[in-house]
């Protein structure tokens, strides 16, 4: 049970935030190339495809066409995270009022200075 829950939980997610969703929409392919099957019973299926696909052309079905699986595409479900800096308050006075703020994009134990300001050093030869 876990299982299928999982598959199920996992198969939305997908559905929604990617491109998967348009799968959903081979049924209608299938149906309109049935369509141009009978009004053109030599249109092979990648005749069809090159038509609706590699060189779409306004005609009288251009609104089925639109509905084709790959052919439009919508907006996808976005979810975005956004990280602030932390902030260092640094207190001179007794009165716990911040004096100066200023915004840390490191950690200082990660940082090493000489390190990082080699990186833009040019490189040495060792004459021998």
């Amino acid at each position: 049970m876990k299982k299928l829950i999982a598959i199920l939980l996992l198969s939305l997610y997908l559905v929604s935030t990617t491109e998967l969703y348009q799968l959903l929409k081979m049924p209608l392919l299938i149906e309109h190339y049935m369509e141009h099957k009978k009004l053109n019973p030599e249109m092979s299926l990648t005749a069809f495809l090159k038509t609706h696909y590699d060189h779409p052309v306004k005609d009288s079905d251009y609104d089925k066409d639109q509905r084709l699986p790959f052919v439009s595409h919508g907006n996808l479900l976005s979810v975005v995270f956004t990280i602030s800096p932390a902030l260092d308050f640094h207190c001179t006075e007794k009165t716990g009022r911040p004096t100066e703020i200023s915004p840390v994009f490191y950690k200082n134990v990660f940082h090493h200075k000489e390190i990082v300001n080699s990186i833009w050093e040019p490189p040495k030869f060792h004459q021998s």
